[in-house]
């Protein structure tokens, strides 16, 4: 049986107007969300959903979470921009915050996460230059086969995802890629003398959420080190509890040399990211390298200050590792015929479906759309699973009952 995908017709007025008047590049799934609260949000018919793809992770917190929006809006009521031209009285007290709060000299703040993924290419090759002694315009940085660190020119530069590539050259030089999970293949790169860095995914998400072997990332910092190379982590999606640990490095007990962080921030309510390194990296920034008009702005810092305090004080890490593990163990448990793999770490998870039509996981998220939760596909054949992180037992049981229904009807 297929999705009845009913749609009312102040939902198809929504939907047209976007795409009459929007850019079509992306798919949504065709419902149209107008308010939130914790895990739940309505669309424009009041209909009810649970959210299980948390705008990405940026809404790890819940939506609206009331600790955010009073930051918020009390910040915006007194001052939310200054540009860097000027002191603000709250950056200060945000970059000691952040850098107490990772154990870091410094913070450089931007918006999107992008943004910090650029920030960090652009400070690992300043460090190669000024610091290992890399020759100029000879520095290189490995990355991994079907990453996913955003899509600006520079970063799908270095993408395996002809969609992300096609027809958008010439790209930047200056890259390499390696398998994910390989760490001889690591090794034999960092053999090349001209490589300043290693700028990975603990756990790889837009793929599909594939979780390397146990031991890759603390190996691979290792001969990072050996290497005198650094070791970039981007946990823009895996960092802030997600993956059961405030980051997803914590589970080897890595401490990147440059941490780069955004989406959940700012709880999801504006774009916020942040680059974390230690002074002899972040020293070789000077004024007028590099900045951004609303990088460091008073609203952002206040906000993520209570972003980030809110994941601390509520246990969020914690009650994602417990629930991560029982929902991996009920979607098992399932033992359905069309799920080839159950894959994840704390409340990041995946499944894989293994169907004749290549359209079966859109098709099941349409299900479970007229069921009650919202889930995206990747790649055609992977569904994600990802609810803000506040979600309790009792939720957790009802959303397997969704999906348990979903697949049973599909």
């Amino acid at each position: 049986m297929q999705a009845t995908n009913m749609i009312s017709s102040l939902t198809q007025h929504f939907l047209e107007k976007e795409a009459l008047y929007g850019a079509h590049n992306y798919h949504p799934l065709p419902v149209v969300l107008t308010r939130g609260r914790g895990v739940f949000v309505w669309d424009v018919d009041d209909r009810r959903y649970y959210d299980f793809l948390s705008g990405y992770s940026a809404v790890n917190q819940g939506h609206c979470h009331p600790r955010i929006i009073e930051t918020f809006i009390e910040q915006a009521q007194k001052l939310t921009l200054t540009s860097r031209a000027f002191h603000n009285d709250a950056l200060g007290e945000y970059a000691e915050f952040i850098t107490k709060f990772f154990g870091y000299d410094k913070v450089l703040p931007m918006n999107t996460g992008v943004e910090a993924v650029e920030t960090g290419i652009k400070l690992a090759r300043r460090w190669g230059y000024e610091v290992k002694g890399v020759p100029q315009n000879k520095a290189k940085i490995i990355t991994c086969e079907h990453n996913f660190h955003g899509r600006t020119l520079s970063v799908i530069s270095f993408s395996s995802d002809d969609s992300s590539r096609k027809d958008f050259g010439p790209f930047t030089p200056g890259f390499e890629l390696i398998p994910y999970n390989d760490i001889a293949a690591l090794q034999l790169a960092l053999l090349d003398t001209d490589v300043v860095a290693f700028l990975v995914e603990p756990i790889q998400g837009e793929a599909g959420v594939i979780v390397p072997d146990e031991g890759y990332l603390s190996k691979a910092a290792a001969i990072c080190k050996e290497a005198n190379v650094l070791f970039i982590a981007d946990e823009i999606q895996t960092g802030l509890a997600r993956t059961g640990k405030m980051l997803a490095c914590d589970h080897e007990n890595v401490r990147p040399d440059i941490l780069l962080l955004g989406k959940a921030l700012s709880g999801g309510t504006m774009p916020v990211s942040a680059v974390l390194a230690d002074d002899e990296i972040m020293l070789t920034i000077k004024p007028g390298d590099h900045g951004s008009t609303y990088g460091g702005n008073p609203l952002a810092c206040k906000v993520a200050i209570t972003a980030l305090q809110v994941l601390a004080d509520e246990q969020m890490a914690e009650n994602s590792a417990i629930e991560g593990e029982y929902f991996r163990q009920e979607l098992l448990a399932l033992n359905h015929e069309h799920i080839s793999v159950v894959r994840g770490k704390g409340l990041f998870n995946a499944i894989v479906i293994d169907h004749p039509n290549k359209d079966a996981a859109w098709d099941i998220c349409l299900e479970m759309k007229d069921n009650g939760l919202i889930a995206k596909p990747t790649h055609g054949d992977r569904i994600r699973f990802a609810p803000p992180l506040i979600i309790t037992r009792t939720q957790t049981d009802e959303c397997i009952y969704i999906i348990r229904k979903s697949l049973e009807n599909f």
